[in-house]
């Protein structure tokens, strides 16, 4: 799909955050897992969390669709499957249920598109390693073998939460106590925190061990019960709009919890640094434009917001410089190498090292044909570059935005852009 993307002479308007992507991920699997019958509310059926409802009838639940929300009924058990689960091109649906398929005590498979089996699993395989179990990764498909049994883990802090969140919903169906330590650094800790109240709300808990919070106490033989659940608005995909609204002004964005745990609410704090001018009331907030100034960006807890931010500052004055990034490079593309060659289309000066990426002020000017790099957040950012800028763009394989917002371009044309959508 190609999509070519003119900029109005004015945007503006109200627009409502999508679903959280990481709460309906959690949502969805804690329903599964619980006993009795759960109705999740507010749900965007993305390609990925379509992933993981699929994914949470493998596991023996009855999952049921309806608009805008699925009733699951769980059995409080993990049924083992008899063909590869796919999990897309969803990390969080593959790391998340690696665990949890391991207690069915059967050799299970998972398969996956893109980048997904390429992404390092390094964590579990040392895990289910030490324990005896089988676990082998190819381009072709993961295998695994458990039980994996309770205890003591410790895991890196410095990897992807998903990995210590696939351990906290597997661990608590043992029969065993169970510990988890992280090791500092402790990066994308809110991630975790995430899991830790999409669990508690399902009736099971998991505690921190004292007030360092890198060591977790999870009692053994608990399981879920089931309830109505609404899925809370998404600051990452929000973060879009936001930078939007903080360049051209004339946005409001709804559905924007104050109280969320999410990590990528750090989108509104790091604009207000860059100067942006915006009002909060209750779960709205609305964008005013104003002059924006380039600063230091720690991407270590909200590491999806990179390729927005990076279009971010190119419309700030002075230097925006994005540390602890390295995790870019390993998402559905290479985050930091694929912004760095599209943004470039525009007359950006922009470079990067393994971990950072460094952004100064340059005269732009309407791209050349651009290229999604198979990613959805890639698409967003380099459409809201080319409205922000004022320059019509084209971009080619952009119905990569249905992995995680199918809506995006209605919900941009609604805002005023003009959108014209044709296969390739």
């Amino acid at each position: 799909m190609i999509a070519h993307i003119q900029a109005p002479a004015a945007i503006g308007g109200r627009i409502t955050a999508p679903p959280s992507k990481s709460m309906a991920h959690r949502a969805v699997l804690c329903a599964a897992l619980a006993r009795g019958t759960s109705r999740v509310e507010n749900l965007e059926f993305s390609q990925d969390v379509d992933a993981t409802l699929t994914a949470a009838a493998r596991l023996g639940a009855q999952v049921e669709r309806g608009e805008g929300w699925a009733q699951i009924t769980g059995s409080g058990s993990v049924a083992c499957p008899d063909s590869p689960v796919d999990c897309c091109e969803s990390g969080s649906t593959l790391r998340f249920l690696i665990p949890v398929f391991s207690l069915c005590g059967r050799r299970v498979e998972f398969s996956g598109r893109g980048r997904l089996l390429q992404r390092p699993m390094g964590v579990y395989e040392k895990l289910f390693r030490a324990q005896g179990l089988e676990f082998d990764q190819s381009e072709g498909g993961l295998a695994i073998r458990g039980p994996l049994a309770s205890g003591d883990y410790t895991i890196p802090g410095d990897v992807s939460s998903q990995f210590i969140s696939g351990l906290l919903f597997a661990l608590p169906l043992l029969q065993g106590d169970s510990t988890l330590t992280i090791t500092p650094p402790f990066e994308s800790r809110s991630y975790v925190e995430l899991t830790l109240a999409a669990l508690r709300d399902f009736g099971v808990q998991v505690d921190w061990a004292d007030e360092t919070r890198m060591k977790l106490l999870i009692p053994g033989g608990q399981c879920g019960r089931g309830r109505d659940y609404r899925v809370e608005g998404d600051y990452s995909q929000a973060a879009f709009f936001a930078v939007l609204g903080a360049v051209l002004g004339g946005i409001t964005i709804e559905d924007l919890r104050p109280d969320s745990l999410q990590g990528d609410g750090a989108i509104l704090p790091i604009l207000e640094r860059c100067g942006a001018r915006f009002v909060r009331d209750g779960s709205s907030v609305t964008f005013e434009k104003a002059p924006l100034s380039g600063t230091v960006i720690d991407l270590a807890d909200c590491p999806d917001l990179g390729p927005i931010l990076m279009t971010l500052a190119l419309f700030c004055e002075g230097e925006t410089r994005i540390i602890n990034a390295g995790r870019l490079r390993i998402k559905e593309s290479d985050r930091i190498a694929a912004m760095e060659e599209e943004l470039r289309k525009f007359g950006a000066d922009i470079e990067s090292t393994q971990d950072t990426v460094t952004i100064r002020p340059a005269a732009l000017h309407a791209p050349a044909e651009l290229d999604s790099h198979n990613d959805h957040r890639v698409v967003m950012s380099l459409a809201m570059a080319g409205l922000c800028a004022g320059v019509p763009v084209t971009i080619r394989d952009a119905g990569a935005v249905a992995k995680s917002w199918p809506d995006f371009f209605r919900v941009l044309e609604r805002a005023g852009a003009q959108i014209e959508v044709r296969d390739e």
